[in-house]
């Protein structure tokens, strides 16, 4: 048998396989492909310093980067199982046989997979095996391709095109966006505060003060973003309570919402990064729905699951707090919450970094204590309350830019949710510390941007900036990594004045 003939039994043996998988998993749950589910159980044991340069290089591409990287890895094995199999079939049987057990044994392990998902990657190992064997036999028959081998060739590859589309048309089959558009204008009880007409310093350099949703950053663990209408929607809240509650969307949405602006933040966030947001949310306060449920005594941990199994622990005390607003967010700048952004609702918690606090997709909400369970990212080592660190960012000029002087004017944010930004300080070169000029504070737990003048003479220069916030708090020098429970130290960048 010929290399090329080789190499091409092996790539449909496995598209077939793949492509039979994704079929499957539209009619049982789109979570059982097994390309997914590895991809997803890849993400869960991939070591923290990888996942934490993956984010900080590919930032919302890292997801596409992943399954690109597997497609190619498994396109390669495929070929080398291909080329071994010129003379027995049996190399690339073994390799499709442990391919679909891969698949079995990551569907098994996916909390959001039900028991029928599992017939997913058994049809990709059946689909697998059948046709590696049935192309092989055909090749060795027909060689060279021609006539019946080249038409068996063809229609395999139309087969898994056709059986992959339908998979990805049915796992899609649920509307969602039928379901948001139904739910028209989520009209808040009690509104935000207007934004002062100095909320932000955007003709400056700096972001608008409200993030549009488009530009909303995302970090989540998801590699299909999950699909869930609010007419099927639940969250249940049970555990240490003296009453169980099952929460409908209508429930909430019959109740007076409140509207509250917050900044959230990632904890991946790198000194001078980008993950840090702001939005006008809508929803209920989180508090009156535990208080209603009746937390019990000892209870230290608010323990949110999303309907693709991701888990965080929130601190009941913070969550409890009257001034906190912790919310469960039904919509977000006017808007029912995005898909990709958590729709139906989600968790918002002001103060704490995400990966504690922001649970998407939420569906279950367990008070219980952190010695008895651990949420997904304590589970890998990260930090257990995440509060959020005292930060600044320059965000003009960019690191390396030309500028006309003398007078340059550097402009940025500061963060310190909830105690808020009392000032924000620039220096030069590494002279003295000024005072840059600050906008008016929306609230405190919302950004705050910031600009200074310089006169500067020609050539370049680092400038530094540092925050400190309403407690008398200055953000620290020492760089320190995000991981595991922030990062600390001051932005700096290098430009030239001409």
């Amino acid at each position: 048998m010929k290399r090329r003939t080789a190499a091409l039994i092996g790539l449909l043996g496995v598209a077939a396989a793949l492509a039979a998988g994704h079929l499957v998993a539209g009619l049982v749950g789109p979570s059982a492909s097994p390309y997914l589910a590895v991809g997803n159980t890849a993400i869960d044991f991939t070591p923290i310093q990888l996942k934490d340069f993956a984010v900080r290089t590919f930032g919302t591409y890292d997801k596409l980067v992943l399954l690109s990287g597997m497609a190619v890895t498994i396109a390669a094995l495929a070929v080398i199982a291909g080329l071994l199999s010129r003379r027995s079939p049996l190399p690339g049987t073994v390799f499709a046989l442990g391919l679909g057990l891969v698949g079995i044994g990551a569907v098994l392990y996916r909390p959001d997979v039900g028991t029928l998902g599992v017939l997913a990657p058994v049809a990709s190992l059946v689909v697998g095996v059948v046709v590696f064997r049935w192309l092989h036999a055909a090749a060795t028959a027909h060689e060279p391709l021609s006539g019946e081998g080249r038409r068996n060739f063809l229609i395999v590859a139309g087969a898994s095109v056709l059986a992959g589309v339908g998979g990805q048309f049915l796992g899609t089959r649920v509307d969602v966006e039928k379901s948001r558009a139904a739910i028209g204008t989520l009209t808040p009880a009690t509104k935000a505060p207007a934004l002062p007409a100095m909320a932000d310093f955007s003709a400056d350099g700096t972001p608008s003060f409200i993030t549009p949703n488009k530009d909303f950053y995302r970090v989540d663990t998801a590699l299909s973003v999950p699909r869930v209408t609010a007419e099927d929607w639940v969250l249940r809240v049970h555990g240490l309570v003296d009453r169980e509650l099952n929460l409908r969307y209508a429930d909430l949405r019959q109740r007076d919402l409140v509207e509250r602006t917050i900044t959230m933040t990632c904890v991946s966030n790198e000194v001078g990064g980008p993950y840090v947001s702001t939005a006008n949310f809508v929803g209920v306060p989180l508090r009156d729905v535990l208080m209603e449920a009746g937390v019990k005594q000892g209870a230290d941990q608010l323990y949110s699951t999303s309907v693709d199994g991701w888990t965080a622990g929130s601190p009941v005390d913070v969550v409890m707090e009257a001034e906190r607003g912790a919310m469960i967010a039904l919509a977000m700048n006017g808007e029912p919450l995005p898909v990709e952004h958590g729709f139906p609702a989600r968790l918002v918690v002001p103060g704490l970094y995400g990966y504690v606090s922001a649970t998407k997709w939420v569906v279950d909400l367990e008070v219980t204590t952190f010695a008895a369970k651990q949420g997904y990212w304590l589970q890998r080592g990260w930090g257990q309350k995440g509060p959020i660190k005292t930060m600044s960012r320059i965000d003009f000029p960019k690191g390396l830019a030309t500028t006309k002087g003398p007078k340059v004017v550097v402009s940025g944010v500061a963060w310190a949710q909830p105690t808020g930004v009392a000032k924000v300080e620039v220096r030069v070169d590494g002279g003295p510390w000024r005072a840059a000029d600050l906008t008016t504070e929306v609230n405190r737990s919302t950004w705050r941007m910031w600009k200074a003048e310089l006169d500067l003479p020609t050539g370049g220069h680092t400038v530094e900036a540092r925050a400190t916030d309403q407690s008398g708090f200055t953000q620290p020098q020492d760089r320190v990594a995000p991981i595991p429970d922030g990062a600390t130290g001051w932005h700096s960048i290098f430009f030239t004045v001409e």
